[in-house]
């Protein structure tokens, strides 16, 4: 009775397990889609931004300047698409260029950003947008140590701002942005191979005009300053008009013996 009693009792609970575990994972699965929001918004810190400018202030003012690839803001205009692909070459500027002595404290700024660079990407903050437009809307600028931590230390202010608004701002797809950029190089690449097709014509012409009138202006010269060189021929006795003096050396030739 009781054993009968125990095993009708069991159904219940059999058909309720399924439906306690889906509802479980529902919650769980929930919870998760809850963390990257509160993460990605909550990683950059104030103490990060705080770490860029005490690199920044114990710089040397140098008028030295450094070479890296960097967006152009110019080509790319949505912020969004600007700071999403601005963050993956800071990623690259911290990881290449900016290098300190080894266990300096701006040495351990550095991996420390380095770090927080890397989370955000392992955490999916950003998504990564095709291949075929890496180097698109891309530029090499030429800027002083301390612009270059000026520069670094505004994007990760103003990604910190746009993940703070909305933490999803940069799955955006920005292939078409990118594309632009593309397109704008080559248009700018076939302009300047037309312009350069007229020149190519012109330069030989007017460099040979050019020599001909230097070689004529040579020869000009030569020719004038040999007549002057050339002595003057003296006319010989018989051609002297009558009644003009003689030389001594005639004087003497024309003397008879007495």
């Amino acid at each position: 009775m009781n054993a009968r009693g125990a095993a009708g009792r069991c159904p219940p609970t059999t058909w309720l397990g399924p439906w306690l575990l889906l509802l479980c994972l529902l919650v769980s699965g929930s919870i998760t889609m809850e963390v990257p929001s509160q993460y990605c918004s909550e990683m950059i810190t104030d103490r990060h931004l705080k770490m860029l400018q005490d690199l920044i202030d114990s710089q040397m003012e140098t008028s030295c300047q450094i070479a890296f690839e960097f967006v152009d803001q110019e080509q790319l205009k949505d912020p969004v698409c600007y700071l999403k692909k601005a963050f993956f070459l800071v990623e690259d500027i911290i990881e290449d260029t900016l290098r300190f002595k080894h266990k300096t404290p701006n040495a351990d700024t550095i991996e420390q950003l380095r770090e927080l660079s890397v989370s955000l990407n392992e955490k999916h903050c950003f998504t990564k947008d095709y291949d075929e437009h890496d180097k698109a809307c891309i530029r090499t600028f030429s800027e002083t140590p301390l612009q270059l931590l000026e520069k670094i230390k505004s994007i990760f202010n103003e990604t910190r701002n746009f993940l703070k608004k909305d933490w999803k701002i940069f799955s955006k797809n920005c292939n078409d942005s990118f594309a632009k950029c593309a397109s704008q190089g080559h248009d700018r690449q076939r302009v300047e191979a037309s312009d350069l097709q007229p020149s190519g014509f012109v330069f030989p012409l007017s460099s040979i005009i050019l020599v001909l009138l230097a070689v004529g202006g040579l020869l000009l010269y030569r020719r004038k300053r040999r007549s002057h060189r050339e002595p003057h021929t003296v006319d010989s006795p018989m051609e002297q008009p009558e009644g003009s003096p003689l030389t001594p050396d005639e004087d003497r030739q024309m003397e008879l013996p007495v």
